[in-house]
């Protein structure tokens, strides 16, 4: 099982990053080990001062498959989450400035929360889902999948010219404006329209 990211997939966030507009969808992996697990806090890790949350809607595949045409890629997921991509800003700015991979900053142990999973045939419109998180109950990030710039079909098209997708893969696909710092005794909550899929303390 692997978690398959894409970077960049909202404007506004690439505008808040000051970051360029890519021409492709931005990708990289985090191991399982990343994978915070139930019920656990969220713990800062000593290498980082600034870890910022980003939250993405997930998808979770459920069939093998490669080189699938966005005609056909609907059938390879019926379930959607909600998730955090933490990430080291600090090490991760340090880390592009030389040219350098960004795993040690987005793949540490815990950087990748995984909520509950929402059946697609709930959703009306997978290309059109309203997603929130709230940190300490304020609502900080806030976001549509309609303002996505590669959709889900799309993202699955692309990413499996080059990895094949296997039976409980996990692509995150891309995080909106807002992401923040977190601090020790946050209480962060993501939610689906109204729907609350995860809350995580951070330690």
């Amino acid at each position: 099982m692997k978690l398959i990211c894409i970077g960049r997939n909202y404007t506004e966030h690439i505008k808040e990053l000051e970051n360029e507009k890519p021409e492709d969808p931005v990708v990289f992996l985090k191991p399982d080990t990343a994978i915070l697990l139930k019920k656990q806090p969220f713990f800062i890790p000593d290498f980082s001062d600034d870890v910022h949350y980003e939250v993405e809607i997930l998808v979770k595949i459920n069939r093998l498959g490669k080189h699938i045409d966005k005609r056909f890629a609907h059938k390879y997921y019926d379930e959607i989450g909600l998730g955090i991509d933490f990430t080291a800003r600090d090490l991760q700015r340090k880390l592009k400035e030389k040219g350098l991979p960004w795993e040690k900053a987005k793949s540490f142990d815990g950087a990748a929360v995984l909520g509950q999973w929402i059946p697609k045939n709930e959703l009306q419109d997978v290309n059109d889902i309203q997603f929130s998180l709230k940190k300490n109950d304020e609502i900080v990030q806030n976001g549509n999948s309609s303002h996505m710039l590669w959709k889900i079909d799309e993202l699955i098209e692309y990413v499996s010219k080059y990895f094949t997708l296997k039976i409980g893969d996990i692509i995150f696909t891309g995080t909106p404006a807002g992401v923040g710092k977190v601090m020790a005794n946050d209480r962060l909550k993501g939610f689906i329209e109204e729907k609350e899929l995860f809350s995580i303390i951070v330690k």
